[in-house]
């Protein structure tokens, strides 16, 4: 086999687990949301609400484009999870901020997504290795 070949291979294999990993984890986050009665992109806002933040910031947590997110918003704000707030420096923009309920779903949430993880078999170790391959992968040009 020639190197290119060789290497072909190696990369074809290493995007089928990381397609694989990718695959899992989303399916563990779906059934964790079902649970709870919410969609997975609904549980994902919730995850990534760590504080008061924009549309355009959850968005970018989310990877979606902010019209996408602004549904999912829309769907929590009518269960009364999220509230959009005036924004404190920027008349344009709302900030998004999780009600008493929204913050006690998320910890519940975060509970539930914690156990029996994709990622659970690996130590913080290899989860801190994997997390700096992963960044490291994804900014090479």
């Amino acid at each position: 086999m020639t190197h290119p070949e060789t290497q072909a291979i190696a990369e074809r294999e290493l995007c089928g687990l990381i397609n694989g990993m990718a695959h899992q984890i989303a399916e563990h986050v779906r059934q964790r949301a079902v649970s709870l009665g919410l969609t997975a992109p609904q549980a994902t806002a919730l995850r990534e609400l760590t504080g008061p933040m924009t549309m355009r910031e959850l968005a970018e947590r989310m990877s979606c484009e902010p019209s996408n997110a602004t549904f999912v918003v829309d769907k929590l704000e009518k269960r009364s999870l999220i509230e959009r707030h005036p924004h404190p420096t920027d008349r344009r923009a709302k900030q998004l901020v999780l009600t008493p309920q929204g913050t006690a779903l998320r910890e519940r949430l975060l509970e539930l997504l914690s156990s029996e993880s994709p990622l659970a078999g690996l130590t913080q170790e290899e989860r801190a290795t994997l997390r700096r391959l992963l960044a490291q992968a994804t900014t090479h040009p």
